[in-house]
């Protein structure tokens, strides 16, 4: 029997986006949550918040707001797969389809650099996308519990996100629009308030 077919989220992203943080495609915590990286055991908004300055523990509105007024845009390689749990090893191959980074990188064209959240994330996205000749790529380590590093050195690798976003300006709250994903063709193009969920 195949595993369930699972859809992802779509990206929260605004015009003053820098920098793309990609993850592979979302656990399934966050998925019945409806939430990036929900996991508490992942390193992923304590890391953020560190580095950009925002509170980690404030709700998850007031979180991604912090995100795109630092510059910050998130979502995921991958639109759609099959998976058992939430291990990226348990991705169906055969079922894997990618977000439309096209279409992201041609309505936010501010977009310069892409971080991987894991290698996994990184190896999807080299084998399903086309490459942005001006956009500048980097893996991180991953914020997942399973990819265990000595303590501070997670933190330390992603520090880049700093620099190339805009440090100071996240503890400001805003409103975002995401562009609609491609795993919802009927609403390609039409853009909407408030925040998505990737």
């Amino acid at each position: 029997m195949s595993a369930p077919l699972l859809r992802g989220f779509l990206p929260v992203v605004d015009d003053r986006a820098r920098v793309l943080i990609l993850g592979s495609f979302p656990s399934a915590q966050s998925l019945a949550s409806g939430q990036y990286y929900a996991n508490p055991r992942n390193a992923f908004w304590p890391i953020t918040s560190e580095l950009l300055r925002f509170d980690g523990s404030a709700a998850y509105d007031a979180r991604l707001a912090a995100l795109r007024s630092a510059g910050v845009a998130l979502w995921d390689v991958l639109r759609s797969c099959r998976r058992i749990g939430s291990a990226d090893s348990a991705i169906e191959p055969k079922s894997l389809v990618v977000n439309d980074f096209g279409r992201l990188f041609a309505d936010y064209p501010t977009i310069t650099r892409v971080y991987f959240n894991g290698a996994k994330a990184a190896e999807l996205y080299r084998g399903l996308a086309d490459p942005v000749g001006a956009v500048e790529y980097r893996r991180l380590p991953s914020t997942s519990p399973a990819h265990v590093m000595r303590p501070g050195a997670k933190l330390a690798a992603w520090a880049p996100i700093a620099s190339a976003a805009q440090p100071g300006e996240a503890g400001r709250r805003t409103s975002g629009a995401p562009i609609a994903s491609a795993a919802q063709p009927g609403e390609a193009g039409r853009r909407t308030s408030g925040h998505g969920l990737s």
